[in-house]
């Protein structure tokens, strides 16, 4: 019988309560109001959005090996449950924000940054990929890290506050908004599964807990960077009235939050 009172299942019931469909999100008003905005505007929603479709196609393409990963390892079949909400949810993350550049008419990819790359094209299928062949729980720390805390948890949360300022607080794009808001949905419940796992892995093995701040150490720098970079060419006059330092603090905040959770369960 499945255990009714364990987290893992708890986010499945939710992520079917709580499906939604991006082909029923309106963008006729993003489109008028993308036509009236000025073309600097207009370039960082499109680097901040094309960063997102990019790593959520990443993500999309490397979660399966953590599911794998669980199964070896006799992980228990309500956790396996909940990944498969996460494997939709990434698919979907994708269509949504394919579907944005689409109707908006906006390119779909810019010139990554090297920290950028460095963490969506070898750290992140790095982490995963090895799940493949080495399902050890410090295999599943390190993957777990990399995903749902550094990706997820920081970098992701810090992109979703930048839509926040960008459009929200100044009345613009009602559906991006929407958008973004029901990705930020979903991807709380997949960090709250990422730190439910690191409690797990690491009550069984203490030990452990040098491997995962070894590696959160290492890749917070990459996210800061990424955030940084986004602003660079802006010089300091940033569209909306965006300030860098606010975002990178966020970045920070997001990290704290999350590490504070995992002491608080060691």
């Amino acid at each position: 019988m499945l255990d009714q009172t364990l987290l893992p299942l708890s986010l499945y019931h939710k992520a079917k309560q709580l499906v939604w469909d991006p082909r029923d999100i309106d963008l006729a008003q993003d489109v008028r109001d993308w036509q009236r905005m000025d073309e600097r505007e207009r370039d960082i929603i499109v680097r901040l959005s094309a960063q997102f479709l990019g790593g959520e196609v990443a993500v999309a393409h490397d979660l399966t090996p953590l599911l794998v990963a669980v199964r070896r390892q006799g992980g228990l079949l309500e956790e396996e449950m909940f990944l498969t909400t996460q494997l939709f949810e990434e698919s979907k993350h994708v269509e949504w924000f394919d579907r944005w550049h689409s109707v908006i008419g906006a390119p779909a990819t810019v010139a990554p940054s090297p920290p950028y790359r460095q963490l969506f094209e070898v750290e992140l299928p790095a982490a995963l990929g090895r799940l493949l062949h080495d399902g050890s729980p410090r295999a599943q720390v390190e993957a777990i890290a990399t995903y749902h805390i550094i990706v997820e948890g920081v970098l992701a949360e810090t992109g979703y506050h930048g839509y926040a300022r960008a459009l929200r607080d100044h009345g613009l794009m009602p559906g991006t908004v929407r958008g973004v808001e029901l990705v930020q949905r979903d991807e709380a419940r997949h960090i709250a599964y990422g730190l439910y796992a690191l409690a797990r892995l690491l009550s069984r093995e203490p030990a452990l807990w040098d491997a995962l701040m070894a590696r959160l150490n290492a890749l917070l720098p990459l996210a800061l960077e990424i955030v940084s970079e986004t602003f660079a060419p802006y010089g300091d006059d940033i569209p909306f009235g965006l300030d860098p330092g606010e975002f990178a603090a966020y970045a920070g905040e997001q990290f704290d939050h999350r590490l504070s959770a995992l002491e608080r369960g060691r």
